[in-house]
């Protein structure tokens, strides 16, 4: 198993923040979290990691409400980024919007592996990070 494993969690939520990552550490414990309050901040610091694939994201949960840049707008810069980025990344969108206009607004974007609406629960978690873990090592 590869353990450098990089998860991005990007909300503002700190306890969505904090439960998620204590379920990734229960899951994995080698697994790197980055925590970032927004969009911005994220693609700032994919952006600055641009040529360093190991501090690159390997999986993004990405919320949808969020201040200074929400998911979607989040969406945008990352498709003007893919084209440099020489690694594959995996967004799921979490959010506790039910509304069907976001979830259709997400199947418009390619990258966007899947929508989930919250709680995140650890079942579902292990089952996406178990999807992760068997996909790299194929």
């Amino acid at each position: 198993m590869d353990v450098n494993t990089n998860v991005c969690i990007i909300d503002d939520d700190d306890i969505y923040q904090l439960t998620t990552s204590i379920n990734i550490k229960a899951i994995n414990p080698d697994f790197k979290i980055n925590l970032f309050n927004d969009g911005l901040e994220a693609i700032n610091f994919i952006k600055a990691n641009l040529t360093n694939q190991t501090e690159l994201p390997d999986i993004i949960f990405l919320d949808i409400n969020m201040p200074v840049m929400d998911g979607f707008q989040f969406m945008e810069e990352y498709v003007l980024l893919k084209p440099q980025l020489n690694k594959p990344i995996t967004i799921h969108m979490v959010s506790s919007s039910v509304d069907p206009v976001d979830t259709e607004k997400s199947k418009l974007h390619n990258e966007i592996s899947e929508y989930i609406v919250k709680p995140l629960k650890k079942p579902k978690l292990e089952e996406i990070l178990k999807c992760f873990i068997d996909n790299s090592n194929a």
